[in-house]
């Protein structure tokens, strides 16, 4: 059964072709056909029933007023951001190296394959920073510095604290934590400097993943990190590449880890492996992991403590950001305006040694369905408008909740009356210092990807040419030209590698 057509990519030579996005045997395919390297048919989604059910959290379309470059050429050949980009940057990213202190076989960004050394300036990062927050209508307020691995340049203490000059109020890095784990005072040094989460590269809970997927046995290093992390009090997420044979078995084992350390992980952000282009595509088949099957997993692997049917669509969270933007009546709020295909996420609570998610206590299509007719109310207008909803608020938000099935030590209610009644930050830390956030971003490749999903992007890199690239297209066609274009030689002169980052590493 057809459902749409779109634009992808021929894994070969990376040339934007036509695709056909099709429902058959229960999956959802993508396929498309090269002049010069052939047809392709891969999974986009794994089960259609599933893909239907979250196709209606469709997104809110928030275009650009200051897109970078205007459109001259097909989508995704223009990125910068485009003027038909239909999100703004809800994320940030700056790589500001492509150094590492490893040699995964997965990754995208590694100087020692290269033979090249890319890492910007720190008036360059900060030009970056400055074109991020330029953004209107909305600027953006999160920005995530990575790589290669950031905590190589002696300086990213001095960058975080150049994030919080720009205006930026979330910050956090992307690390194997191996530096974190091994220098003493490091984490307290970053915390200090503004650092607010600490992205933790994190694929087990045993030896294998870690000689499989990174070459080296570092579960004691990633240990030795959060623990470092908790003494100095800086927040962690952990970040599991989910590659099938390899953790998929892990998934549960994962989360029930980050229940055990509740008080400083505060979520789980699994992310399938995405394919670079090089991988057969009989092989891309048998290895792929989409959302539906990472989702079976979970259920599976909890035993149905967490079920596939707990998790909603990242973007379904909008009416949650619309509703508040609305109370407070000044700038546009940020909003998740993600494609609803991109990613899938849940809360969980603990009841004692009992795993509850959010959906088992809140009705949650009732309860984004409160928000969007108290906004539309709100924007209506009226005398004394913002007091008679809030009012009306009180009254009904509290019918959402069955009391009975939420954990016995959280008061839902309070804290959700307090989040939206006084914008309260004391009651929105008590809603995360309480529960755990599991998620699943699945990036695309070129296998699977659908330029419908990157014009909804909300992830974008800031590059040092002054463009903003969405994320899945930077790591499947922009990565390598910009690098070259932006790198310099391993075996240059050590003064002009100085010169180039302003200190001696």
């Amino acid at each position: 059964m057809h459902i749409k057509n779109t634009t992808s990519l021929c894994p070969t030579c990376l040339k934007p072709l036509k695709a056909e996005v099709y429902e058959e045997d229960g999956r959802i395919w993508i396929k498309k056909e090269c002049p010069e390297h052939g047809e392709f048919n891969n999974t986009y989604w794994s089960d259609a029933e599933l893909y239907n059910r979250v196709d209606q959290y469709d997104s809110l379309t928030q275009d650009l007023e200051n897109p970078m470059v205007e459109k001259v050429a097909k989508c995704p050949l223009n990125c910068g951001i485009c003027s038909e980009h239909e999100s703004y940057t809800v994320l940030g990213l700056i790589d500001v190296t492509n150094r590492c202190n490893l040699k995964c076989p997965i990754c995208f960004a590694n100087a020692a394959v290269s033979k090249t050394l890319f890492e910007p300036s720190q008036d360059e990062i900060r030009q970056m920073l400055k074109n991020l927050r330029n953004e209107k209508p909305v600027p953006a307020h999160a920005i995530q510095y990575a790589g290669g691995e950031p905590t190589v340049r002696k300086d990213l203490p001095d960058l975080i604290r150049m994030a919080r000059e720009e205006g930026f109020s979330h910050t956090q890095i992307a690390t194997n934590g191996i530096r974190i784990a091994k220098k003493k005072g490091y984490a307290q040094e970053l915390k200090d400097a503004g650092l607010n989460t600490v992205y933790l590269q994190f694929d087990g809970v045993s030896e294998k993943p870690y000689l499989v997927a990174r070459n080296k046995n570092l579960l004691n290093v990633k240990l030795e990190a959060i623990e470092k992390c908790r003494e100095a009090g800086l927040g962690v997420v952990l970040v599991p590449t989910i590659v099938k044979g390899v953790n998929d078995q892990q998934v549960g084992d994962i989360i029930r880890f980050a229940i055990e350390n509740i008080d400083i992980v505060h979520g789980v952000n699994f992310q399938p492996v995405a394919f670079a282009g090089r991988t057969p595509s009989d092989q891309v088949e048998e290895q792929r992991i989409t959302i539906p099957d990472f989702l079976n997993l979970v259920d599976e692997q909890t035993d149905g403590q967490i079920a596939k049917d707990d998790f909603y669509s990242a973007t379904s969270v909008q009416p949650v950001s619309e509703f508040i933007g609305a109370l407070k009546n000044k700038e546009p709020p940020v909003t998740l305006n993600c494609h609803q295909h991109c990613g899938s996420a849940t809360y969980i609570f603990m009841d004692g040694d009992k795993i509850v998610p959010i959906t088992r206590f809140i009705d949650i299509d009732k309860f984004l369905a409160f928000l969007n007719k108290y906004s539309e109310k709100l924007e209506d207008g009226g005398f004394g408008i913002r007091s008679r909803v809030l009012a009306s608020a009180a009254k009904n938000l509290p019918k959402v909740i069955d009391e009975d099935k939420a954990p016995a030590d959280l008061d839902m209610k309070k804290i959700l009356l307090d989040i939206f009644k006084n914008q309260s930050y004391e009651s929105l830390g008590e809603f995360h210092l309480n529960s755990l956030l599991i998620s699943c971003m699945h990036f695309m490749d070129p296998f699977n990807f659908d330029t419908d999903r990157v014009k909804d992007c909300v992830i974008h890199y800031a590059v040092p040419d002054g463009r903003v690239i969405p994320f899945c297209t930077m790591n499947s066609i922009y990565r390598q030209g910009i690098e070259d274009e932006f790198s310099i030689p391993l075996n240059q002169k050590m003064t002009e590698f100085n010169d180039k980052t302003g200190k001696e590493d």
